[in-house]
């Protein structure tokens, strides 16, 4: 091959390379307009406290439009049935915010995932990806609450590289500083998780991790639960965010 046949071919290569960049650059502003819709608030009402919405967590919608995804340390262990405390979800309503009760019908701690049911008329549902295709290097995205109801109810969306597919607990250098929660992980099968170069904060546990092209779910964002057992080795905590594969919320839906 000539050196300028190479060359010719090295130039049409990054013009194509360059086309599908900017087709990637081009969807994800729509792929976000089509997500929005299907992310929820979770939290509670209690009509006699203020303010009588606290929210918790972040959720998606999925399945037939009624079925709510999120984590399961989002979801209080106990309400207060005397005052009439009820679980649920919370939506954008103009200036406001609008409550939608819920059930909590399966809980999977292992996982840190729950599965709510909603009552009435079914919201915009995301579909669910295959979790054996995602790839370290892959570019994802997540949208969430990550202030939570702090400057009122609004999505945010983050990019996020799949920056590493790891065990969720691996054994210290030091047994001294395992916590008993730590100490229980270990003595049963790992699962992985993914580790994701983007940031993420409180309120986005419970966010669904998508691909940016297609706004299929291959993840949930975990930002307590796998991070306390990831990083209890560690003395200062990392900035790192990580999620929960969707294999574990196909699981949890099929109970």
């Amino acid at each position: 091959m000539t050196r300028r046949l190479f060359s010719k071919r090295l130039a049409a290569g990054a013009l194509l390379w360059w086309a599908g960049a900017g087709l990637q650059a081009a969807t994800l502003p729509q792929t976000v307009a089509a997500v929005k819709p299907s992310i929820v608030g979770v939290g509670t009402q209690l009509q006699t406290r203020s303010p009588a919405i606290v929210f918790s967590g972040t959720g998606f919608v999925v399945g037939d439009g009624l079925s709510v995804i999120t984590n399961a340390h989002v979801v209080p262990d106990k309400l207060d049935a005397a005052r009439m405390e009820q679980l649920g979800v919370v939506l954008p309503d103009g200036a406001g915010v609008r409550f939608r009760p819920a059930q909590l019908v399966a809980l999977d701690r292992e996982h840190d995932l729950a599965h709510l049911r909603l009552e009435g008329a079914p919201l915009p549902a995301l579909r669910l990806g295959d979790a054996d295709r995602a790839v370290e290097g892959q570019d994802l995205a997540f949208t969430g609450f990550p202030l939570g109801m702090v400057l009122g109810l609004h999505p945010a969306t983050h990019r996020a590289l799949l920056a590493a597919i790891t065990p969720v607990m691996q054994p210290s250098l030091s047994a001294r500083r395992l916590d008993a929660r730590a100490v229980a992980r270990l003595q049963r099968t790992p699962f992985s998780i993914y580790q994701l170069d983007g940031t993420a904060y409180p309120g986005n546990s419970g966010s669904p991790l998508y691909d940016p092209a297609t706004g299929e779910v291959v993840g949930v964002i975990n930002m307590v639960f796998v991070k306390g057992l990831k990083e209890s080795a560690i003395s200062t905590p990392s900035g790192i965010t990580y999620a929960i594969p969707v294999r574990h919320v196909r699981e949890l839906l099929s109970r």
